[in-house]
């Protein structure tokens, strides 16, 4: 039978979020119902509430969370009721040319559940990157759910599921750092520090943090930069080059999504070096520079979308580092909240005073 629950919904474009009922439905043969612990608040949701995803309103909002499994669905063998899971929006379906060249990071045709949650009234709502999670209770396909040691905080846990994967991935899985390698990460809230984290995790020699708000720096510090640099006072890339021999770093991960600071990165890494964009641009941003120094300086210019993390790789992986002491997720954690508080996180995530606000349930 179907069910209601409470859930947080943004009804039109611009407007305070809701906590209202949702109906979640009965699940289709590869879809599970899971009973939500914790969604951690991630700027995306931010992003789906002010119209800048699409206009497919009302938008169930929230993604990164882990919990357990619930019901499931007829036909479902990958996970069972009572399993401990990380929600994913990269449900890698195994059929498409990505999946079958072996990059199954890319995937063209995750998949997502079969049935659509509704309001009260029938009207279907739009899961935020095909989760919704900022609710009692929500419906997925089964390949959506990554399960992990269930000794796992689930506030903790639920963060894997974007922005700390997409940072920690930008640095490992994107950028290939290795043990010695120089890196500088230019934008230190939440993904930003995960790829600090993620390049301290790799054996990174040098780590450098760039931002503005000293706040973030120190963060920065906090999970395994050896430098700082204060962009509001000096010029970042001959700070990095002065780092770094006067080369620049082998690694710089741009984790704002602007074209002054992509720039920055460019000139800031070694001619053979890589820059990773994680940073989310707006589509009217545009780039302008010299394509000779493209072509004088070789190396590799990337994107990461997600960390290219598969997440049945990761996740387990990434939580039972934590588990041992070897990954310090929890310092992500800055405060835990009711569904009741989305929109006050929300002004922390424009303030930038929080790396993570999680619901808690």
């Amino acid at each position: 039978m179907s069910q209601q629950v409470q859930g947080v919904i943004a009804r039109a474009k611009d407007a305070p979020v809701e906590l209202v009922p949702i109906t979640i439905p009965d699940p289709g043969p590869h879809d599970v119902v899971v009973r939500v612990q914790a969604c951690g608040v991630c700027h995306t949701d931010v992003t789906y509430r002010d119209g800048g995803i699409n206009d497919e309103f009302p938008f169930l909002l929230g993604h990164e969370a882990a919990g357990i499994v619930e019901t499931v669905g007829s036909e479902v063998g990958h996970v069972a009721v009572g399993d401990f899971v990380v929600l994913n929006w990269r449900a890698v379906c195994g059929e498409c040319r990505a999946c079958k060249r072996g990059r199954p990071w890319y995937c063209f045709d995750t998949f997502n559940a079969s049935k659509s949650m509704t309001l009260a009234d029938g009207t279907a709502l739009t899961p935020a990157l095909g989760i919704g999670a900022f609710a009692e209770k929500t419906l997925v396909h089964e390949l959506q759910c990554t399960k992990v040691d269930p000794q796992a905080d689930p506030a903790v846990a639920g963060l894997l599921g974007c922005g700390v994967m997409a940072g920690l991935g930008a640095a490992v899985n994107t950028g290939g750092v290795s043990l010695g390698d120089t890196v500088a990460v230019i934008g230190c809230g939440g993904v930003g520090d995960a790829a600090v984290m993620g390049a301290r995790l790799a054996g990174a020699s040098t780590i450098i943090a760039v931002d503005r708000d000293p706040k973030k720096l120190e963060w920065a510090k906090d999970l395994g930069a050896t430098h700082t640099i204060d962009a509001s006072s000096v010029d970042v890339v001959q700070a990095v080059q002065d780092l770094t021999g006067g080369f620049g770093a082998d690694v710089v991960v741009e984790a704002v999504g602007r074209p002054e600071t992509y720039e920055q990165a460019f000139y800031a890494r070694d001619l053979a070096g890589t820059v990773v964009l994680v940073g989310v641009p707006t589509p009217d941003m545009r780039l302008d520079m010299p394509l000779v120094d493209f072509f004088s300086r070789g190396g590799a210019l990337k994107s990461a979308w997600y960390g290219d993390c598969l997440p049945e790789r990761d996740f387990p992986r990434y939580v039972d580092l934590h588990l041992q002491g070897r990954l310090p997720l929890d310092k992500f954690v800055t405060e835990r909240i009711g569904l009741g508080d989305v929109e006050q996180a929300f002004a922390a995530v424009h303030e930038g005073t929080v790396l993570r606000s999680v619901v808690v349930l």
